[in-house]
């Protein structure tokens, strides 16, 4: 069995020494015990002054539209493999977010996505309430495609511990909550937990639907409690023409950051991009296989019926 980790086959993460890749992903137990950073909102208002004019008016400006954000490619890249960045040349960045513990990091990525038309992608755990709690303003982001939901299991395991049938179910489970929250599948794109994989996850996941592995080539940093200087430092080094970003839905360290991580992007006319804008649905090749996977379970279950009545008799 070949062991696969996303970080020693990159050279973009070797740089004297290795940086250990289980930080692409935390865990649920160290996500949830850690304190969180909390932001106290300056106050708002104009402060009362004697001297004011009771009779002046000043003219507020129109609240700005909300720019509308399409997909920006014309004509899907063709799938290969892993991918760690996007294919060919341009000037796209695949911004991607994992996991989703804290409800505030959710909905201020949400927030943010609607006020500036940047595209994500959300690599989910389903098991996570933050998005429920937030469907008011995901659901639409969502129904729209700007932000793309992907598979990244239901409970984040390590899925190179789980037997066949574990490892199936971590990606039905997740994909089942997905519909029933925004009625959309995350059918073919995957994620697995700390980018630990073998050929044979890869083989069940795709098998269930789960064609396309995503890994990365940056990261933002966020993957366990930080400053925001590391996460700033570390986002300017890596969003980069067709990299794919690694960022986390767990720590709020992040939520003033984003504008100015929108102004970086624009500065380096770096265009937003889903996995899904950038390479499009699933092949007929890719169906094929959950087709013959599906009639062979069919089989099998028809050969234990027919046995259990054979039995009986």
């Amino acid at each position: 069995m070949t062991i696969h980790n996303s970080l020693f086959s990159r050279r973009t993460f070797v740089v004297g020494s290795i940086i250990p890749l289980i930080a692409g992903c935390s865990s649920k137990n160290t996500v949830e015990n850690a304190a969180e950073t909390r932001f106290i909102a300056a106050p708002t208002g104009t402060p009362h002054s004697d001297d004011a004019s009771p009779t002046a008016a000043v003219d507020s400006p129109e609240p700005a539209e909300p720019p509308v954000s399409k997909n920006p490619i014309a004509k899907p890249h063709p799938w290969k493999d892993i991918q760690y960045r996007l294919a060919g040349e341009g000037h796209y960045v695949a911004w991607t977010v994992d996991d989703g513990a804290n409800p505030e990091t959710v909905r201020a990525y949400a927030e943010f996505a609607a006020k500036t038309g940047t595209r994500l992608t959300f690599f989910i755990n389903a098991s996570y309430t933050s998005f429920e709690q937030n469907l008011d303003v995901l659901l639409p982001l969502v129904k729209s495609g700007q932000i793309q939901i992907a598979n990244h299991t239901y409970n984040h395991p390590n899925l190179l511990n789980l037997d066949d049938k574990q490892v199936k179910e971590e990606f039905v489970r997740n994909e089942e909550e997905i519909m029933r929250l925004f009625g959309v599948s995350s059918k073919p794109y995957f994620r697995p937990p700390y980018g630990y994989y073998d050929d044979r996850v890869l083989k069940i996941a795709a098998k269930a639907g789960f064609s396309r592995p995503v890994l990365w080539e940056g990261t933002t940093g966020d993957e366990g409690q930080t400053t925001q200087r590391v996460v700033l430092k570390r986002t300017k080094k890596y969003m980069k023409p067709q990299r794919i970003m690694l960022g986390h839905l767990n720590y709020t360290t992040i939520i003033s950051l984003l504008e100015r991580i929108k102004e970086l992007l624009d500065e380096r006319g770096l265009v937003t991009v889903t996995l899904r804008d950038y390479y499009g649905e699933a092949s007929e090749e890719e169906l094929k296989i959950v087709r013959d996977a599906e009639a062979e379970e069919k089989k099998k279950e028809e050969e234990k019926k027919k046995q259990k009545e054979k039995e009986k008799k």
